[in-house]
């Protein structure tokens, strides 16, 4: 099933820390629908887990991010999170089966990662806009692989609206408003 339910989803964040960030071609995009969609898990009460690259020569999650969840965070040297056995058991004890993905690079830690998702299961969708590389190049085979593999394509604002479902959610206004 592709279309998104707020009760069986998972936010899952993947290195989007300064150092990357900077290097990115997209930042400014990524960086403000990393804000929208930090914002619309706390809203919607949607877990989250982060991940940080080598956190001690790339630094921490974005502020943009950190600020807005009630999160795990764990540190990772592997490209594909799941090889790091904290986040796998993390995303499993949560119990959800649709997994939003995004971040940094998403040719890289982003594809590898969700490679890893499909093969435990999980139901994936990759947030384009939600997601950066160094190159547009680079971030555009990213996602035509993970499209291949059988991730659905999304950007943030399909999400928003998959998640509320109609104009009559409870938080439908203050989600809404996020979108500029």
């Amino acid at each position: 099933m592709s279309v998104l339910n707020s009760e069986n989803s998972l936010l899952l964040i993947i290195d989007i820390q300064e150092k990357l960030l900077n290097a990115v071609f997209n930042k400014k995009n990524l960086e403000k629908n990393s804000e929208i969609l930090a914002k619309t898990a706390n809203i919607l009460q949607i877990p989250c887990i982060i991940t940080e690259q080598y956190p001690k020569g790339l630094g921490t999650t974005i502020f943009e991010i950190s600020q807005n969840v009630k999160t795990c965070t764990f540190e990772k040297l592997s490209f594909n999170a799941l090889s790091n056995e904290e986040i796998l058991y993390g995303i499993k004890n949560i119990g959800r089966k649709q997994i939003i993905l995004g971040g940094i690079e998403t040719h890289i830690c982003v594809r590898q990662t969700a490679e890893g998702l499909l093969r435990e299961g999980y139901n994936v969708s990759v947030i384009k806009d939600f997601c950066g590389s160094r190159s547009e190049v680079e971030h555009l085979a990213g996602l035509e692989i993970m499209k291949q593999e059988g991730c659905f394509i999304k950007t943030t604002e399909m999400v928003l609206f998959e998640l509320l479902k109609t104009a009559k959610h409870p938080n439908f206004k203050e989600i809404q408003a996020l979108v500029k």
